[in-house]
């Protein structure tokens, strides 16, 4: 896909956007798909301080840090982006979404490939992390504030500290294009609720010894 393709897509998903214009010159999340196209090519062919000159200055100007190893597929939206981190090693499909404050990145336990795999279609809510030589399969739902430590399978939704699924979704439409992050189950409502109904049949049965 080419740049004016990727900043075609922001257009699309972004209903704050108004112009291609707009994008091309305003935009943090395409200003540095830029600079990364350039970084990764330079990182492809050894030239590893020029890349990472580049890569710094791309960060210096949006906020966004992508090291110039990392692999990004076409599509890749970008919302905010201010505070994003995304790792050497980290392998991102098509058509992802991800929002600002978000880290790709390792546990520090791991050598050689040591940062999540992205399938197609996913999108990774604001503030979440996704540590280690993970995969997360395509289609998958990643909300909010997780932290997500273990592989995902496709077409899941994942929330909490650690990151647990929620929901499975089925063939519903990619989440990377409809940007939905409200519907999504409260884990920790849904514990607590399990732990209430726990109590009170332990309460129950207590009361039935006592009679």
């Amino acid at each position: 896909m080419s740049l004016l393709s990727d900043a075609r897509n922001i257009l699309s998903k972004d209903p704050a956007a108004r112009s291609l214009v707009e994008v091309v010159l305003l935009y943090p999340g395409f200003k540095i798909l830029v600079y990364h196209r350039i970084a990764h090519w330079l990182y492809q062919r050894r030239r590893f301080f020029l890349a990472r000159w580049v890569s710094q200055r791309g960060r210096r100007k949006t906020g966004i840090e992508i090291h110039p190893g990392a692999k990004i597929g076409s599509g890749l939206f970008i919302d905010h982006g201010m505070g994003i981190v995304i790792g050497e090693t980290t392998e991102i499909g098509d058509n992802c979404t991800i929002y600002h404050q978000v880290t790709l990145g390792g546990t520090g336990k791991d050598t050689g490939k040591r940062h999540p795999t992205i399938g197609d279609n996913v999108l990774i809510g604001a503030g979440a992390s996704v540590l280690g030589p993970v995969l997360i399969g395509s289609n998958t739902r990643i909300a909010a504030g997780s932290v997500v430590l273990t592989c995902l399978p496709e077409r899941v939704t994942a929330a909490g500290v650690p990151a647990h699924i929620v929901s499975v979704d089925g063939e519903r439409v990619h989440p990377s294009d409809d940007l939905d992050q409200r519907n999504i189950p409260d884990l920790l409502a849904r514990r607590l609720r399990e732990i209430d109904s726990r109590l009170q049949a332990l309460e129950g049965d207590k009361t039935d010894s006592e009679q």
